[in-house]
């Protein structure tokens, strides 16, 4: 089993890895396949199911289905070049893909909410058409976007797991148990058993500086939601709070009078600014999807700030670690909230968090694993019931919440010699396991939970 570190942190757009980036994701790959289909094409239309349909105008699916067909994707996204584009596509009522003629897409008849059952494969799932000039279908997709902001087509997704066709890897542990086994028997550190298989995938030299343009661009999410004030936008009327917090910490500093605990409020900080951007549509890095991005980068950033001794040499240590953990969740359970709720989201990214702060802490493997598992074992049974399908409400909290138990759980195996009762391998199937058990209510519909007991407006 081989998820890269690429795969797990993917540079994309806000709010929802799931919701935004999936859909745009599997409009590029309409595009692809229509531009390698001998048909010619007049008009295009697409039909959200799910999840996609519940959340999706809080989510920015609409919009993010429409720019994807217009031949937009998250990696290089431009948002006065997506402005401009979305005010031409409303005026002419067609969109202008490259490599492909104009075709016609009228956003209130061309795409369509559809809130009936989901689609078979998975709650958030999406059926792309292209028509020719009579109206008749010529090429139909159905997209299942999975989480993180991967996407399946249905074919893709009933071919199950067993779909990697690359290149052999050194280390292709497909459980915390094998894991620890092949770390056992080649004295590698985790990190150094995911450096080896990506290299396998890969080169050395872009295996370095993709991993330094993660953290860059991590960093800069943070910093940007550390000077960024107002409301977020979505109607709720939710104010930034990051900044305000880090101005009240950075004046409190030179008075030597602070709690012990206020070093919570460092690390819920740095974690809203990343979710206070992501909820602005800005540039994150989903870690493992957007809903959960501001973990990892709030546990790094504690660390390199506040832990003696910490260095940023060892950001790569930090992030393959936590790489190769969450890699395990999604081959073994899921990362995605509309598919079990947000102990799939901010649970995975917690237990990311943990696992990699307790390797450049100086944890064995077994300590690193037992890590990962304390703060997955303490998100188990998280619903997932954003306030009006906006990623805000209790979305960005959450994520500062989840930061603290990432450090607290690191910190408690580091006290302890890695034996533990609970594998994580265990944990992840109960994670599974209560996904399926969970109502559709609480699983990214806003059909329940504080998304029907907290006025909207």
């Amino acid at each position: 089993m081989f998820l890269s570190v690429f795969e797990m942190f993917k540079v994309g757009i806000g709010p929802s890895s799931s919701h935004t980036m999936g859909p745009m994701v599997a409009a590029a790959r309409f595009l692809d396949a229509l531009r390698a289909a001998p048909f010619h094409a007049h008009g295009l239309k697409a039909t959200l199911h799910g999840s996609l349909a519940f959340t999706g105008v809080g989510h920015a699916t609409d919009r993010a289905t429409v720019l994807g067909l217009a031949g937009f994707v998250p990696e290089t996204y431009d948002h006065a070049k997506a402005e401009a584009a979305l005010a031409r596509i409303r005026e002419t009522g067609r969109v202008a893909p490259p490599g492909l003629p104009e075709l016609v897409f009228d956003l209130k008849r061309d795409l369509v909410f559809d809130f009936g059952p989901n689609l078979p494969g998975h709650a958030n799932g999406m059926v792309i058409r292209a028509t020719d000039a009579q109206g008749d279908v010529i090429l139909q997709e159905t997209y299942y976007s999975v989480g993180g902001g991967f996407v399946l087509t249905a074919a893709e997704l009933a071919a199950g797991k067993a779909t990697d066709q690359g290149a052999p890897i050194p280390y292709p542990f497909k459980s915390a148990a094998e894991m620890l086994e092949m770390a056992r028997k080649s004295d590698l550190s985790i990190a150094g058993m995911k450096r080896a298989n990506e290299v396998a995938r890969g080169t050395a030299d872009g295996l370095e500086k993709g991993v330094a343009r993660i953290w860059e661009v991590m960093e800069n999410c943070i910093d940007r939601g550390l000077a960024a004030s107002g409301e977020l936008p979505g109607g709720l009327r939710v104010k930034r709070r990051a900044k305000d917090i880090h101005d009240q910490l950075l004046a409190e500093r030179g008075r030597n009078q602070s709690a012990p605990h206020t070093i919570n409020d460092w690390m819920s900080m740095y974690a809203m600014a990343v979710n206070e951007e992501n909820a602005a549509g800005g540039q994150v890095v989903t870690a493992p999807t957007n809903g959960a991005a501001g973990v990892v980068p709030a546990a790094i950033r504690y660390w390199l700030d506040h832990v003696p001794g910490a260095s940023r040499r060892n950001i790569p240590e930090f992030l393959l670690t936590a790489a190769a953990i969450g890699g395990l969740v999604k081959y073994n359970a899921s990362i995605s909230g509309a598919e079990a709720g947000c102990q799939a989201e901010v649970g995975s990214a917690s237990a990311m968090a943990a696992a990699g702060l307790c390797a450049v802490l100086g944890g064995t493997p077994e300590q690193v694993e037992n890590a990962a598992e304390i703060a997955l074992e303490h998100h188990l049974g998280m619903t997932c019931d954003p306030v009006k399908g906006l990623v805000q409400v209790p979305c960005i909290e959450r994520n500062g919440l989840g930061a603290i138990k990432a450090v607290s759980a690191a910190s408690l195996a580091l006290r302890g010699d890695g034996t533990h009762l609970v594998p994580l391998d265990a944990c992840i199937e109960t994670m599974r396991q209560t996904g399926l058990d969970m109502s559709e209510k609480y699983k990214e519909t806003s059909l329940g939970g504080l998304a029907v007991n907290v006025p909207n407006c």
